[in-house]
């Protein structure tokens, strides 16, 4: 009996001591409002930020102070091996937490040449249009291919600006697999011009005519990228020109910088470590409000992400004094009101 006793009084006291514990965490609360005169803050998990559909390959546009997000539309199956994907979505934010959604201003049967995915892509605005630079699969010409659609508001609809392909496979020839020419970026520099990057496996760019429906000259083949696989991105800041992109299979993003944007390109190593639940990896970079923000997908939204159902997130950027980028936190609670 002396045994169970003992046994006894130490569960009391243990249960006494859990209690006093939060008696204490408590009043801590309540002093921390009384002393500060505010609500102590309470955290949300804002990622991924889509929650309600399976978004992929994200892009954004900052326009008259809102941010336009651009991804593709992940409609696989729970199980399913491979992508499926018909249309792009927009969203939009003002505070990069909440996002009203439009109605869907794009689908890869808007192009009357292409035949299926709507894979990654990007949109900017030039001349008070907008471009949408998308990948499909050709119906026709064998491989994926590049389009454009134009519309007179960032969230469409959007329409064919060609009514054919801008970039098809037979155009690139540095390697001869048929989905290199996918994950188009667009960029349009300080002096006007316009350049598009795109590629798998090889980085492909070229420039773009002040119409942005046409090439400017030849395709360039872009080197001094270690293991590039795909979804390249540029954005500039100062006197630097950073191109990121994924890197090896399973993805993890990695980034070079330039004093030009036509290179040549330093590599300068990881941003961001493999996304959650997922093989691939693809960004958008954009400043907004004085701030940088990373844009990424992951396969972690509960309970049936994965590969091909993968959910968008965003976390805050950071830059080191000499122009480099620090390596991103991926998060649960992501932005914060």
């Amino acid at each position: 009996m002396t045994n169970a006793n003992n046994i006894i009084k130490r569960s009391i006291i243990w249960s006494l001591s859990v209690l006093a514990v939060s008696a204490c965490s408590e009043t801590t609360a309540v002093e921390q409002e009384a002393q500060t005169g505010t609500t102590p803050t309470v955290i949300q998990f804002n990622n991924p930020v889509i929650q309600h559909k399976f978004t992929a390959d994200p892009a954004a546009l900052v326009y008259r102070d809102t941010v336009f997000l651009y991804v593709g539309h992940d409609e696989a199956e729970v199980g399913a091996g491979f992508y499926n994907m018909h249309e792009w979505l927009v969203f939009s934010s003002t505070n990069m937490v909440d996002w009203h959604e439009y109605p869907v201003p794009l689908k890869v049967s808007d192009f009357s040449w292409a035949k299926a995915d709507a894979w990654a892509s990007q949109a900017i605005e030039r001349d008070g249009k907008f471009y949408w630079y998308v990948s499909v699969e050709h119906a026709s010409v064998p491989g994926k291919a590049i389009g454009v659609a134009v519309a007179d508001h960032p969230a469409g609809p959007f329409k064919d600006a060609l009514g054919r392909a801008l970039i098809t496979n037979d155009m690139t020839t540095a390697t001869d697999i048929m989905w290199d020419d996918i994950d188009p970026s667009v960029f349009i520099d300080d002096d006007g011009q316009a350049y598009l990057f795109w590629g798998n496996t090889r980085a492909y760019y070229a420039r773009l005519k002040p119409n942005m429906v046409e090439l400017d000259g030849e395709i360039m083949v872009i080197e001094g990228l270690p293991d590039f696989t795909e979804a390249p991105w540029i954005h500039k800041r100062g006197d630097w020109y950073y191109l990121s992109y994924a890197f090896q299979f399973p993805e993890k993003t990695a980034y070079a910088m330039s004093k030009s944007i036509e290179g040549p390109w330093e590599f300068k190593g990881i941003l961001n470590e493999l996304a959650g639940n997922t093989n691939t990896n693809h960004q958008a970079i954009i400043d907004y409000r004085n701030k940088s923000y990373f844009i990424y997908h992951t396969g972690g939204i509960q309970p049936f992400g994965g590969s091909f159902r993968r959910s968008v997130c965003v976390d805050e950027l950071y830059y080191n004094p000499d122009g480099t980028m620090k390596r991103v936190l991926m998060t649960s609670e992501g932005i914060q009101k």
